[in-house]
């Protein structure tokens, strides 16, 4: 599977990037200078200071040389080693790792974690770590009165080490998780935009097909009455008969073909565009299926229950269609779906006898790219449940998805407040 094809390839937005840079640099220089000059405390203040010009060097370098708008993953690792070195430096010229400061550390690689590949924020987590270890051992000691190195207690001294490397483990793994998960929710989420714009466009071009078949349907409704008296009239001639039967053939020709490229040629083609009540969406919806499949679907609802139309929504026709699809490829021979409705609430209801979710991923449904522990040739990877489940959401619906307490399938339970529904 061609999956993350596009996600592999990891980058910074460069705007974002350099701001944070600036707000950085903007505080090292603030911190220094007040130490220095208003607490009069004395360390290599010179050296602080071009290390400092360095970075700003480095920000200038982002703003007029990089032309990119997003900063590929390679130059990202070598300006965020930069800052890392940078601030290693400054911690070094001020009393290694018990300065305050010396947190500020470990957010270069828990950055890199949230935006970039695993292999460069392993190896960023990998050189902090190094640092780290370097700075406990070498450093400058901070100025007199602020330098607690000799008289901090050897076990308190070597913690602060040890609980930063802690933290900076699991920030990264935790920044890692998230990132992870975020790209894959926006790989899903393309997924579903390009999906919608291409039933937008079927819809379209049905529509456009199903007003053809509407309009050139009585013109060839002509010619076929026309070609019909025109037989009687011509009868003793063959060859004129022939060219006669040949015009009728290519007229019924053009009505099948209209036909086909109508949205749906059973019903009238006004269905198109116009408001229609939930029980007739699920009627069409179901309907379709049974055209392509031998399963049997059973619709309940009561006679008067959601008679109310509301505004036509391909977003609610595909979530529907994605779950009783779902309910139709997983079923053994039944898809049973209920429609109950009262003055406050309208429920949709789709079961089906087939195997159900598997146990290890009911709690992460409505999540995409699912893999269950379980060897299934029907298994999927969520991607339908997760668009379904958006698309609905999106129309104020409440989803939820589980196996059946009645029946040995998947059950799924849509929930309308009707105010929310009418106002589609």
């Amino acid at each position: 599977m061609k999956f993350f094809e596009t996600s592999k390839y990891f980058s910074l937005k460069k705007s974002t990037y350099v701001t944070l840079r600036w707000i950085g640099i903007l505080g090292q220089l603030i911190s220094i200078h007040l130490v220095y000059f208003l607490l009069d405390l004395k360390f290599d203040f010179l050296t602080a200071n071009l290390i400092i010009f360095l970075g700003i060097l480095s920000n200038f370098y982002l703003i007029f040389i990089y032309k990119k708008v997003q900063i590929s993953e390679r130059s990202s690792f070598v300006f965020l080693l930069i800052d890392i070195l940078q601030l290693a430096i400054l911690l070094y010229l001020t009393g290694g790792i018990s300065n305050p400061f010396v947190i500020f550390l470990i957010i270069p690689s828990v950055f890199s974690s949230s935006n970039l590949g695993f292999k460069i924020s392993l190896f960023l987590v990998l050189i902090t770590t190094l640092l780290i270890i370097i700075l406990t051992f070498f450093y400058q000691p901070l100025p007199y009165p602020i330098n607690l190195s000799n008289i901090i207690n050897p076990f308190v001294y070597y913690s602060i080490s040890i609980s930063l490397i802690i933290a900076l483990v699991f920030l990264n793994y935790f920044a890692l998780s998230f990132g992870n998960e975020s790209r894959i929710r926006k790989e899903a989420l393309n997924r579903m935009e390009e999906v919608m714009a291409k039933e937008h466009e079927i819809l379209s071009l049905g529509g456009q097909a199903a007003a053809a078949a509407h309009s050139l349907g009585t013109p060839l409704s002509t010619i076929k009455i026309i070609s019909q008296e025109l037989m009687k009239q011509f009868k003793d001639n063959k060859d004129v008969q022939k060219d006669i039967e040949l015009l009728s053939s290519q007229v019924e020709r053009c009505n099948q073909i209209l036909k086909k490229l109508s949205l749906n040629p059973i019903e009238e083609d006004e269905f198109i565009d116009r408001d229609i009540s939930l029980r007739e969406y699920l009627n069409e919806i179901i309907l379709s299926f049974k055209e392509i499949s031998s399963k049997n679907f059973v619709f309940n609802y009561e006679q008067d229950s959601n008679s109310f139309e509301i505004t036509k929504s391909i977003e609610i026709v595909y979530g529907l269609r994605n779950f009783i699809g779902n309910a139709n490829k997983y079923s053994k021979e039944n898809v049973i779906i209920n429609l109950r409705s009262d003055s406050e609430f309208t429920e949709i209801s789709i079961e089906d006898d087939g195997p159900g979710y598997p146990r290890d991923i009911v709690p992460k449904i409505g999540e995409p790219y699912l893999k269950t522990s379980k060897n299934n040739e029907l298994s999927g990877l969520g991607l339908g449940i997760f668009i379904g489940k958006t698309l609905l959401e999106k129309n104020f619906a409440s989803v939820n998805c589980g196996n059946s307490k009645t029946r040995s399938g998947a059950e799924v339970i849509i929930k309308w407040k009707n105010r929310e529904l009418m106002n589609i």
